[in-house]
């Protein structure tokens, strides 16, 4: 499976392209930074986010898109950025019919160094190790983006488990639900 992770941003939005490979093997593809100035319209870097974004999808091909989900922020405005530059990313994806999961900065940090509350140096220590680089990526949104990829790797098979369970208990649920509505029946008729 290829995996590109997302860190949106505006003034920076981190991207990266992994594979998976035998357990929980991670092979890096890519990883790169898109750079928009605050001096431009809002409109034009949400423009330049896009294009950059669905240049790389149409070069790597992923399987799945991982992009940070923005959940608060003491800085409205940069919320609004970022949840604005994830939209575009998202969009771009559907666009492709490429399935998008969105991930808490916390279950990122978890997956990756075991720790929800890691910072963002053991972020990029971390990452740096798990997919064996020479150098850590710079800036920190470019291991942001990668390690969002990694806990999607990670994190995927537990997902799909946990979405199989849950269909399994509604179906469970809706079995029941209905002998319940037969017996009623039967006795009603019964009864009578």
């Amino acid at each position: 499976m290829r995996v590109m992770g997302v860190d949106p941003g505006l003034t920076r939005c981190g991207l990266g392209m992994v594979d998976t490979g035998r357990g929980r093997d991670v092979i890096p593809v890519a990883v790169g930074v898109i750079r928009t100035s605050p001096e431009l319209d809002l409109e034009h870097r949400l423009l330049k986010v896009s294009d950059s974004v669905e240049e790389w999808m149409d070069r790597y091909k992923p399987d799945v898109v991982a992009i940070e989900r923005v959940f608060s922020q003491h800085n409205v405005r940069t919320a609004m950025g970022t949840a604005q530059a994830g939209g575009v990313v998202a969009l771009a994806a559907a666009r492709r019919s490429i399935p998008v999961m969105f991930h808490t900065p916390s279950e990122v940090k978890a997956a990756v160094t075991g720790s929800g509350t890691a910072d963002k140096k053991q972020v990029t220590t971390m990452i740096t190790r798990i997919l064996k680089l020479d150098a850590a990526p710079k800036p920190a949104d470019a291991a942001d983006a990668l390690a969002l990829a990694v806990a999607h790797c990670w994190r995927a098979p537990l997902i799909a488990r946990l979405a199989a369970a849950e269909a399994a208990a509604a179906q469970q649920k809706k079995r029941y639900e209905e002998r319940l509505r037969e017996q009623s029946a039967a006795r009603k008729a019964g009864s009578r």
